[in-house]
């Protein structure tokens, strides 16, 4: 009977895998179909005189979503580890599991993190996207990312992929600004990087202690004694324990989905930016009446903006001056009425089109790159209260900046539908390493169910709440560090071999990508 109960069970467990896997990858081809749909309506009425363009396209687009592919099977991995150390689901259909929410998670994102991220950049890469140091500034990050993450899988560490990227992010940075000198650059946002990089810095410890002070108030509250035991054997959980483990599983998935998943979507609207600025440079899903409501804004935006210009005389490049106050952050008296001209000539060419949709293709790129400076410097003027503007006018100013946001920060559904497949088919391959790192070694016993509760519920609200805050936090580092801590709390002892494995990928990560970026930069600087 037994073994008749055992095979059942066996058949059940292919059977529902099959059943995952083949649901799984129609989700995959339904959204592949939807990608190669929309890519080329976009693409459509585009007229390239060379094929290169295309050509760069297609590369770039294969190495972003294999970033996000890699950063599937690199950081998911942590979410599925407390659910099949604890024989609450079987590792493939786990997998499966944790790839659906995944994709899900990418969909509903908000695009605040992937703009978070890009902001490091400094503003002039950011508007010569589409020249040669833009490429080799795309293909730099992503390529150093790739390979740090590589590496550090095939070693079973589970380093933070969003690490990663910020450090390349800097490395890009700093070689930037070596090559081109002092002068004409603004080099790295060394305030939105302090900003990423306490989030970077105290994720870690949050995870850590939150999850251990959760994990003592389960006990002290939750006088279940089986919930705070290792798994008997193979055999699953109680159901309600079950239920708990996979609810947090989903959680981690989807909140990871959310965050993560951003990442690449930043990158890939640099690179369609950068090879097709007349499709993907604005946001031509505004409606005529959004636009005219828009050129209004601006318009009110201008009058509030002459009050505080006083009699100085424009500059004669209005983007260059507000270039060069975004790189020094020094005030300059014409800095505001530069501001001010730029903002009539924003309002001026809209208004000539009727829509933004209608822009002329050869002034597509100059309109949003007028926009983008303008939003840089307003932002900058706000974070330094370098103007104390009038009530009336800050609300107008600010309503301007919104707008603008909405018109340049943009993410068509279906890059989001790409990077969601891409992360989510990731997840189900090469998981085996850095879930075997995070279930086994890290404590010197088994994880418990409340263990894995803990620690899975503090991870899901971190990455959450950081998500809504417009902050990359690293799913590794949370969840890793949050395991730590049930294992302190719970009086496990922890394998401090992997520990410093851990805190050495993690101090490292910084200084290689910085490093390796820097270094292909230049190299994809000369090639271009």
């Amino acid at each position: 009977m037994p073994d008749i109960a055992s095979s059942e069970v066996g058949l059940t467990n292919r059977r529902s895998r099959q059943l995952g896997f083949a649901v799984f990858f129609a989700i995959l081809a339904c959204g592949a179909v939807y990608v190669a749909a929309h890519l080329a309506a976009d693409l459509r009425p585009v007229r390239q005189a060379s094929i290169l363009p295309y050509l760069l396209l297609g590369v770039a687009l294969l190495i972003a979503l294999g970033f996000e592919f890699v950063n599937g099977f690199h950081d998911t991995s942590n979410a599925v580890a407390t659910v099949i150390y604890t024989n609450s689901l079987d590792p493939h259909l786990a997998v499966i599991w944790s790839g659906i929410w995944n994709f899900l998670g990418v969909l509903v994102s908000t695009g605040a993190v992937a703009f978070g991220i890009l902001q490091l950049l400094p503003v002039e890469l950011i508007l010569k996207v589409g020249q040669s140091a833009g490429f080799a500034m795309v293909f730099a990050l992503l390529v150093a990312a790739i390979v740090w993450n590589l590496g550090t899988w095939y070693l079973g560490l589970p380093s933070s992929s969003s690490h990663t990227l910020i450090g390349s992010i800097i490395g890009v940075g700093l070689a930037n600004e070596l090559m081109q000198g002092p002068s004409g650059t603004s080099g790295v946002d060394w305030d939105q990087a302090l900003g990423v990089g306490k989030a970077l810095l105290f994720s870690p410890i949050v995870g850590f202690v939150l999850s251990a002070l959760l994990l003592l108030i389960l006990k002290a509250v939750v006088h279940i004694p089986q919930l705070y035991k290792e798994p008997n054997g193979e055999a699953p959980p109680p159901l309600w324990i079950r239920a708990l483990l996979i609810l947090t599983c989903t959680g981690v998935s989807f909140a990871h989905g959310s965050n993560d998943g951003q990442k690449g979507m930043g990158l890939i609207m640099l690179i369609l930016i950068g090879t097709v600025p007349t499709v993907y440079a604005l946001n031509r899903t505004v409606t005529p009446a959004e636009t005219q409501a828009f050129v209004a804004i601006a318009r009110n935006a201008s009058s509030a903006l002459a009050r505080y210009t006083g009699d100085v005389a424009p500059p004669a490049d209005a983007r260059l001056a507000l270039e060069a106050y975004i790189g020094t952050r020094h005030l300059k008296p014409d800095t505001l009425p530069a501001l001010k001209q730029i903002t009539d000539t924003i309002a001026d060419q809209v208004a000539q089109s009727g829509s933004i949709a209608n822009l002329p293709q050869d002034l597509v790129d100059n309109v949003r790159n007028n926009m983008y400076v303008a939003s840089e410097a307003l932002q900058l003027i706000e974070k330094t209260k370098a103007i104390k503007f009038a009530p009336d006018d800050a609300t107008a100013i600010d309503a301007y900046r919104k707008q603008m946001d909405h018109a340049t920060r943009f993410i068509p559904s279906w890059v989001k539908v790409a990077v969601a497949m891409a992360l989510g088919l990731g997840t189900m391959v090469g998981w085996k390493r850095i879930v075997v790192t995070v279930g086994e070694k890290i404590g010197k016993q088994h994880l418990t169910y409340g263990q894995g509760a803990a620690a899975e519920t503090v991870a899901m609200l971190t990455i959450g709440a950081a998500d809504v805050w417009g902050l990359p936090v690293s799913t590794t580092h949370v969840l890793a560090s949050g395991i730590a801590g049930t294992m302190a709390a719970n009086g496990s002892g922890l394998q401090w071999n992997t520990v410093r494995n851990l805190v050495l990928a993690w101090v490292l990560t910084l200084p290689a990508s910085i490093t390796l970026a820097a270094v292909l930069y230049w190299i994809f600087h000369q090639m271009f």
